[in-house]
């Protein structure tokens, strides 16, 4: 079956889902290991105050999917350029991390891998937010806080901090860091999908990161911040796709497990998972809140990307993206000819 082929069969639930009003809109695409993509889109980009149409170049909140396309990857290239060990502690970049208790504070001790892989004591999330928007002195905050203790959980305070080691070792604020093309941390408002309505911020978020954490931090955080576009995803997705086949070290650890559900950065495919059951068990992916996600299948030289507004105009409602998801990438995987065996 070919990429057009594919990408009609794949879309037609997310069409089904917008003409039941779940979400707004969507973009969704498909790109092979030779780069040739396959798009499609429909449902609107925004619905209040206005309406106006989807398009293929349509610029998202990418919200969680900062972890991987940004924060996991600038770590893991200053990896091999030999500038971060990944199992040394936070503290090479951010020495005065829980400066006051030296001795004694766990969270001097973590590391990058640890963080990447989401294998530390910190809490899922915190309402930064709600202690003020001063961006520097919340930063404060979050280095000196002692984070209450738990198991490890998938945590956006993990990214922060990682977000936060990028920013000391670049010397540069992450709004100001190289991105892909395609991708920023400034967005035109006027090309972007609309997300929620805030009630704490008073207005439909457009252009603005919908992430109160990423907002209050200065719009760019570790962890959310980043916008782009479904063509600019599935360029990453065939670079890596690329690096896979050529057994490019820089990314070994995206495909080893480092925690039966995650490898450094990103999730691996598991039972119940937002790529569905179809895919390859290599398969890595990672979803964002704001309705977002991209997977990558190195077995089958696949990747998708499905990019919906499921949180406009209100997080607070049932739109079924679990769902879609699996059942997108269920068609993607059933649509794909697995290569045979040597």
């Amino acid at each position: 079956m070919n990429l057009d082929e594919i990408a009609d069969r794949a879309f037609a639930p997310v069409r089904d889902a917008i003409a039941e009003s779940r979400i707004p809109g969507a973009v969704f695409g498909v790109v092979d290991g030779s780069g040739a993509k396959a798009l499609r889109w429909a449902g609107a980009a925004q619905v209040e105050p206005v309406r106006e149409p989807m398009a293929r170049d349509t610029i998202f909140d990418l919200a969680s999917l900062t972890k991987v396309v940004f924060t996991t990857r600038r770590l893991l290239d200053f990896a091999a350029e030999g500038r971060i060990d990944l199992d040394a502690p936070l503290t090479t970049a951010i020495p005065d991390l829980r400066q006051y208790d030296v001795g004694g504070a766990p969270e001097r001790r973590l590391t990058f891998r640890q963080c990447l892989a989401h294998q530390t004591h910190l809490p899922a999330v915190e309402p930064l937010y709600t202690y003020g928007q001063d961006s520097h002195t919340l930063r404060a905050f979050v280095l000196q806080r002692a984070w209450r203790a738990g198991p490890p959980v998938y945590s956006d305070i993990n990214f922060i901090l990682l977000g936060i080691a990028i920013e000391r070792l670049t010397g540069a604020p992450l709004a100001d860091q190289p991105v892909p093309e395609g991708f920023t941390f400034r967005p035109d408002p006027a090309r972007c999908a609309a997300t929620e309505r805030c009630s704490w911020r008073g207005r439909v978020m457009r252009g603005e990161v919908h992430d109160e954490n990423a907002f209050a931090l200065g719009g760019a955080s570790g962890h959310a911040g980043l916008f782009g576009t479904a063509d600019a995803l599935l360029d990453v997705a065939a670079d890596m796709l690329a690096r896979a086949a050529a057994g490019d070290p820089r990314d070994a650890p995206l495909w080893r497990r480092e925690a039966p559900t995650r490898s450094l950065g990103w999730e691996m495919a598991h039972p119940g998972w937002s790529g569905s059951d179809a895919c390859s068990p290599r398969t890595i992916g990672h979803t964002g809140f704001t309705g977002t996600g991209l997977w990558v299948d190195p077995d089958s030289r696949r990747a998708w990307t499905l990019l919906t507004n499921r949180v406009h105009p209100s997080r607070h409602r049932e739109s079924g993206i679990v769902a879609l998801r699996r059942a997108v990438g269920a068609l993607v995987g059933e649509s794909t000819v697995k290569p045979s065996p040597d």
